[in-house]
């Protein structure tokens, strides 16, 4: 059962941010400090990707674990009310971001998936690690990668 009603439920939910998050500034003041140039939510190309390194030919997604479903992580949590609703919300989320991915790579791009986890972090350390992996992600030739974080649970 909600702690609150339908329309305070309605007003919290839609301010719920979907881009310029926190862990998508994160990634982004990182990699622009290293010098990496890129264009955000480029609505031309499949599922918007929140960071596009055109000279890369690179699409970055930073995938929230709650709405994204990152398996396994203790941020993909199951609401406890309305769950019918809430497993095909989630169902259609994920199958609409396998599309994207899907539609990106033919379309010669490269895609990245970094999950909010391996960005939610207080140690410097740690996010360091993320970029570093990042950066090595969008220097390579490779088609598709995905940074979980190292803890995660």
């Amino acid at each position: 059962m909600d702690t609150v009603d339908k329309a305070t439920r309605s007003k919290i939910m839609s301010k719920v941010g979907q881009k310029a998050t926190g862990p998508e500034t994160k990634l982004r003041k990182a990699l622009f400090a290293r010098g990496f140039r890129y264009r955000l939510n480029v609505k031309k190309l499949p599922g918007s990707p929140d960071i596009v390194l055109p000279k890369y030919k690179a699409a970055i997604f930073v995938h929230g674990c709650f709405w994204h479903r990152h398996e396994g992580c203790k941020y993909a949590t199951m609401p406890k009310s309305r769950v019918e609703f809430w497993t095909e919300k989630f169902e259609a989320n994920v199958e609409r971001d396998r599309r994207n991915v899907e539609k990106l790579l033919e379309m010669g791009w490269r895609v990245l998936v970094v999950w909010e986890c391996a960005l939610k972090t207080k140690d410097v350390s740690e996010l360091e690690a993320t970029v570093d992996e990042a950066e090595r992600w969008i220097l390579s030739d490779e088609e598709y990668g995905e940074i979980p974080s190292k803890k995660r649970n």
